[in-house]
């Protein structure tokens, strides 16, 4: 479900009446949560499984590292969600670069590595670091650990960054996610008014400069150094 397509817009105000229909910040966060879901599984309903891994993973470990004392002890559960969080983001990021490198060594020994069918997951190493930034915070006692399953699961999975990103630290969002809100007719315009500007930048000038820009990176050898340069800031 792209940013720019109507099915997001639809999902983004049925979010929004739903949310001034429902006034309590727990049953809010939970329509979020389901929403979020939503969205995800609508690229791949098999990477629902993943996020909720990560996200098991790391509710448990944030809670153990609040209760737990020893600085030993403390460290090898951190060291817990720092390796399931980036062995599951190796294993389906990294894989197949890591078989391509063992082949060319292997190949005069007559073996042939072929690569796995493996399917990376829409915004995997966004929610990955974004939780892990969670684990971090309360090992540091920056941040009490979170005791609602709900309230974590829509920090690591809140829709509107989940696939672009950006990644947001747990002190910065998790607060927010917590805290009583109120929709006003200023807020509602202030986010619409963004959105339009957002949307604009997006469909008018980076989809357009895009084709410009991936012209000029696969035939970079083609060009002069003030058409690169142009086309190294069009990326930006």
């Amino acid at each position: 479900m792209s940013f720019t397509s109507r099915e997001f817009v639809l999902l983004l105000v049925a979010t929004l009446m739903l949310l001034i229909a429902v006034r309590r910040v727990r049953w809010q966060n939970l329509c979020l949560l389901a929403i979020s879901y939503y969205f995800y599984a609508y690229w791949d309903w098999r990477f629902l499984g993943l996020i909720l891994l990560s996200t098991v993973v790391d509710y448990a470990i944030g809670l153990r590292l609040e209760r737990c004392e020893a600085a030993t002890a403390r460290k090898c559960w951190l060291a817990a969600s720092m390796v399931t969080n980036l062995g599951l983001l190796g294993v389906f990021k990294y894989c197949n670069f890591f078989i391509d490198n063992l082949r060319v060594a292997l190949e005069p020994f007559g073996l042939n590595l072929q690569h796995l069918s493996i399917v990376l997951p829409v915004g995997i190493s966004f929610y990955t670091f974004q939780t892990m930034s969670y684990t971090v915070d309360v090992y540091r006692r920056q941040l009490p650990a979170c005791r609602s399953f709900v309230d974590f699961a829509l920090f690591v999975s809140f829709f509107p960054q989940l696939v672009a990103g950006p990644i947001v630290r747990a002190s910065e969002l998790l607060p927010q996610i917590q805290r009583p809100r109120q929709l006003s007719s200023a807020d509602m315009l202030a986010g619409f008014r963004q959105f339009t500007i957002g949307l604009f930048k997006k469909v008018f000038i980076a989809d357009n400069l895009a084709s410009y820009v991936d012209f000029h990176f696969d035939n970079a050898g083609l060009f002069d150094a003030p058409s690169t340069w142009l086309a190294v800031m069009a990326y930006t």
